[in-house]
């Protein structure tokens, strides 16, 4: 069993930077309040609390303070970011509070796919695709080649099949547009349970999905030919 997840050097780095802008600003809080103070005629009632401080307990208090921030932001980094657990007979992936099993005989390819990791059945259809920009790609590799999963690479090998979706267009049929409006809106809204079902929904219709830049790419799986 292999498990990659997001460095501990970085979740030490959020902790400690916080602590470190939290006495610097002990530090400069004063003159800072003044400029502000000059510059509009008032300063946030937290500000003006701190600058009221002795200089010697701003620095120590205002440390305190965010070593608390940047311990939460940790947590929250930790908690976005995937956590994947490699097997010989399958794959874990926790991500954001939810975890996905894929078993080994499902998958028939892995490869990142710019800030995602994606993976496919024999049909080309998407098991899974998760932000993996936290963990070092070194060691996702690995941990795949090691149990023997088919790694295809740093990059999508059906780039050319995606397309931009316009609204509308004739590729897709109404009830498809229908359901790419609504993931837009869903998208658009932040809610994304919704965009998650809606994805599913139209990958059953044989459309997979990716996101880029704002915009919604799709590609059509391959119909089966029967002998």
């Amino acid at each position: 069993m292999t498990t990659v997840r997001i460095p501990s050097a970085v979740l030490w780095a959020l902790t400690i930077g916080g602590a470190i802008l939290g006495a610097a600003l002990g530090f400069l809080v004063k003159p800072l309040v003044n400029w502000i103070i000059d510059l509009i005629g008032d300063a946030p009632g937290p500000l003006r609390l701190a600058a009221a401080l002795p200089t010697a307990w701003a620095i120590p208090v205002l440390a305190v303070v965010g070593l608390g921030v940047g311990a939460w932001l940790a947590a929250e980094a930790k908690k976005d970011s995937l956590e994947l657990t490699v097997r010989q007979e399958g794959v874990e992936l926790k991500q954001g509070g939810t975890e996905r099993y894929l078993r080994r005989e499902d998958v028939d390819a892995v490869f990142q796919d710019g800030k995602d990791l994606v993976l496919l059945d024999a049909t080309t259809r998407q098991l899974a695709r998760h932000k993996s920009s936290d963990l070092p790609k070194d060691q996702v590799k690995a941990a795949f080649e090691h149990f023997g999963y088919p790694w295809a690479g740093a990059s999508d090998p059906h780039e050319d099949d995606f397309r931009k979706w316009l609204d509308g267009h004739p590729d897709l049929d109404e009830e498809t547009n229908a359901l790419l409006r609504a993931r837009s809106r869903a998208l658009t809204d932040k809610q994304h349970g919704a965009a998650a079902d809606l994805t599913d929904q139209l990958q059953a219709r044989g459309v997979v999905l990716r996101d880029r830049a704002g915009t919604q790419q799709y590609r059509q799986i391959p119909t089966r030919k029967t002998t």
